[in-house]
This record gives C-alpha cells, sequence and structure tokens, in this order.
C-alpha cells in the first residue's frame, strides 16, 4: 500500500541536528527482503511527479566525499521513451543489419517497459584535494540502491538495469552525456504486474572472514 505523502518530511535544514541512528523494524524489514521486479512485469502506474521527487531526494542523500554531487538525473517519461527508442533502433540496425523488424521494435520499446525510467549518470568531479574518481563512481551505485529503496517504500516495484544501452557511446552522445560520464544505471519505476519471487542469495560464511581470525 503506498503511503501518504504528507506523512514524508520535508528536507531538513542545513545546520539541524539529525539522529545518529533510527531504530526501525520496518527498516529492517524492507532491506532484509527487498526484491527487484523485473521491467517486463511492470505495469502502470508509476510514481507522480510528488513521488518521484521523493524518489530523487533519497537517491541523492547518499554518502558523497567532499559533497561533489558526483551524478545527476535524467528521466524519461512519456512521450521521451518512445524518442530514445528510435535512437536504440538505429543502433541496432546499424550494427546488426540482419535483425527482424520484430527484433528491432523490441529494442526500441525497452524505455517503454516503465512507466517512468531514471537514468543515474555517474558524473565525476575534479576537485583541489584529488577525490578518487572510484569514490564517486561508488556513490552513484548508492544513489541507485537508495532510488530503489525509496521505490519500495512508496508502495513501487523498481529495477536497476543497464544492459547494452548503458555502454553504447551513441545513445550516451544522444542522451547528452559529456566524455567522462557513464550510466550508472537505469532505475524503472512501476507498479508491480505479479509479485517476484526470492531468489539465491550470498552464503554470508563463505564472503566473510574475521581479521586476524
Amino acid at each position: 500500500m503506498k503511503k501518504e505523502l504528507k506523512t514524508l518530511p520535508e528536507p531538513p535544514e542545513q545546520g539541524r541536528p539529525l539522529p545518529a541512528s533510527r531504530p526501525s523494524r520496518d527498516v529492517l524489514d524492507l532491506l532484509l527482503t527487498r526484491r527487484s521486479t523485473t521491467a517486463g512485469a511492470m505495469t502502470e502506474p508509476g510514481p507522480g511527479e510528488d513521488e518521484l521527487q521523493i524518489i530523487l531526494r533519497a537517491g541523492a542523500r547518499v554518502p558523497d566525499h567532499r559533497k561533489l554531487s558526483p551524478f545527476r538525473f535524467l528521466v524519461f517519461r512519456g512521450a521521451a521513451r518512445a524518442k530514445i527508442g528510435e535512437v536504440l533502433a538505429q543502433c541496432q540496425r546499424e550494427d546488426y543489419p540482419h535483425f527482424p523488424e520484430e527484433r528491432i521494435a523490441f529494442e526500441a520499446a525497452r524505455f517503454e517497459r516503465a512507466p517512468v525510467v531514471v537514468a543515474v549518470i555517474s558524473s565525476p568531479k575534479k576537485d583541489p584535494k584529488d577525490t578518487p574518481e572510484w569514490e564517486q563512481e561508488l556513490a552513484s551505485g548508492a544513489v541507485c540502491q537508495n532510488m530503489l529503496i525509496a521505490a519500495s517504500g512508496l508502495g513501487y516495484a523498481a529495477q536497476w538495469l543497464t544492459e547494452w544501452y548503458a555502454y553504447d557511446r551513441r545513445v550516451l552522445d544522444a542522451m547528452g552525456l559529456e566524455p567522462q560520464e557513464k550510466i550508472a544505471g537505469y532505475i524503472y519505476l512501476a507498479s508491480a504486474a505479479e509479485d517476484p519471487v526470492e531468489r539465491p542469495r550470498p552464503d554470508l560464511d563463505a564472503i566473510t572472514k574475521e581479521y586476524g581470525a
């Protein structure tokens, strides 16, 4: 069930004291059971303008060394999804002239699988203190994860995707990315046509070691 927007907090004023922790069983339940919904299982409606702003606010509220904001958003809604789809289709025709039109149409419709798609763009900054670019890229990944959690908290389905059109320079140029910028992920936002099921998760014992043990 979607939460009422009026119950959500306004952005805190700069310098306002904030709690160092906020014990919440609801937050833990969300983190421990969150599951992406595949784009193929998405349907209308997607988040409205106010809800999207909340998702973007949550996305931007990540650890950010030296406060560089090394990320930005590009939103695809309505006819813009088909417009960028034309770019995807042309790229596929150039690279795979033998593809049938059905396959080209599939590629053209990739952004239309959800009512709202947000490209999270990693936009590393040069600064006098030489903040490592890797740290800035990690911040962009955190943005994507925060957006997934915020979408779920608002009652929407979400998926973080990349696929070929996150790496094709022709597509990035059509989106207006600068040479140093990359797509950290496309965040698909919608309602779920069906509930996802749990998938295998990492064995913590296999990936965790106590230093010095």
